[in-house]
């Protein structure tokens, strides 16, 4: 009856529930004023989505992979996976490393950023946020390499463009509390663009995205996502979500590419990662919260996972266990 009743309230928004677990943790944000002939490289930031809210001017992004786009003032750019990029006057433009320009700190993660001399120059919020979050690492699997977003393409309900003038207003003026204001408004722009993206891109409806959109498999997700300590069974998920055994597991394992026990495992082995490396945590806890009934099994369910002991977890680089 529990497991029912969740499972209802998973159904209205599973999408927004897996949004709502995202933990977003801002790296750096800077006000650039970048004056053409303008060539700038941004290094790669592995595990940051990168972004650059155009205010003024436009200029040529350039991601590896990705067809070059020209974004112009009120375009919002999203780099998900962190890959270095480029900022250029032309598409063929010569790049200079973006942290060798000058700049002026104004707070423990802001700055102002100016590039070359002359008028009319290009600025833009640039900045990187960081997601420490295991789904949010399945997450950026599924985005593409960019997302660009602009008035034009957002039609009549243009949420970009208020809240780039608001931001551009408090870089621009610097009153106090401005860089708490500024950092927020920029964290809600990338949250607005990944969501925007999920709406409106036919990429977002296959895959693990598209089930978690499913009327069905969306609240089983939710269910494994939010509830991984409960001892869930292919019949148990099935009923959860009123399928037969058999029509959920074929349709969970079409559409996610996987089995749903072997999800299952997947999702909570990348968990008890993720908060192995956070820091103290007693196995025998994490193992009882993640569903199994010892700390032996738990470890041994581990080590065949990672190869390495829990104990010996450090701070190393994630796997992409869902990928």
């Amino acid at each position: 009856m529990d497991i029912q009743v969740e499972a209802a309230s998973a159904s209205s928004d599973p999408l927004g529930r897996a949004l709502h677990l995202l933990r977003m943790t801002g790296v750096i944000y800077s006000y650039s004023y970048l004056h053409p002939p303008l060539g700038i490289a941004l290094p790669p930031l592995p595990g940051c989505f990168m972004f650059h809210a155009v205010t003024a001017g436009e200029c040529w992004l350039r991601v590896p992979g990705a067809e070059p786009v020209l974004l112009r003032a009120g375009d919002f750019a999203l780099v998900p996976r962190g890959e270095g990029h480029d900022l250029l006057s032309t598409a063929t433009s010569r790049a200079d490393d973006f942290f060798d320009l000058p700049r002026v700190q104004l707070g423990g993660r802001f700055e102002i950023l100016r590039h070359g001399e002359g008028s009319a120059p290009v600025s833009m919020v640039c900045g990187a946020v960081r997601f420490d979050d295991v789904l949010a690492r399945r997450l950026v699997h599924a985005l593409p390499r960019q997302i660009v977003l602009g008035g034009q393409s957002l039609g009549p309900s243009n949420w970009l463009a208020p809240i780039l003038a608001l931001l551009q207003e408090e870089v621009q003026h610097l009153r106090p509390g401005g860089e708490a204001v500024a950092t927020r408004l920029a964290d809600v722009l990338v949250l607005q663009a990944i969501r925007t993206w999920l709406q409106n891109d036919p990429g977002a409806r296959t895959g693990w995205l598209g089930a978690l959109q499913d009327a069905q498999l969306g609240p089983a997700l939710v269910l494994m996502h939010e509830q991984p300590g409960t001892p869930w069974t292919l019949a148990s998920l099935a009923s959860a979500v009123a399928m037969s055994r058999s029509a959920f597991a074929a349709r969970f394992a079409a559409s996610v590419g996987m089995p749903v026990m072997q999800y299952l495992t997947l999702w909570r082995m990348a968990l008890a990662q993720s908060r192995l490396q956070e820091g103290q945590v007693r196995l025998a806890e994490l193992a009882d919260s993640l569903g199994y009934q010892s700390e032996a099994a738990f470890s041994r369910a581990y080590k065949r996972w990672s190869g390495r002991s829990p104990g010996s977890e450090r701070r190393v680089e994630p796997a992409a266990a869902l990928a």
